[in-house]
């Protein structure tokens, strides 16, 4: 009986052993799962359902200004491109072989 997440072992190519995702992996897992649902869902309500909400609602006070719903997707693209750029630029760096001198 497989109890918990499972997945191929990459040291035995065709072999059918498995690695059981300890725990705290699961609860990790679910916790990212569980705060994606939660942005989804907010930044739905904030762009979608409250362009048709009076603006005088009490609704309106958990949610920040509309100018964010542009700004803030903006900014976490440039920060998620910031990363991605530094961390190719470090490997880079890292496996570039140096050259040979004749």
């Amino acid at each position: 009986m497989l109890v918990g997440s499972a997945f191929r072992n990459p040291n035995n190519c065709g072999s059918d052993t498995f690695i059981m995702a300890t725990g705290a992996d699961q609860a990790v897992g679910f916790g990212l799962v569980g705060f994606s649902l939660l942005l989804f869902t907010y930044y739905t309500i904030w762009v979608i359902v409250l362009p048709f909400v009076d603006s005088d609602h009490v609704i309106h006070s958990y949610f920040l200004p509309r100018e964010y719903s542009v700004i803030l997707p903006g900014v976490a693209a440039l920060i998620l491109l910031l990363f991605v750029g530094t961390f190719i630029g470090v490997v880079t760096w890292k496996n570039r072989k140096p050259k040979k001198s004749d």
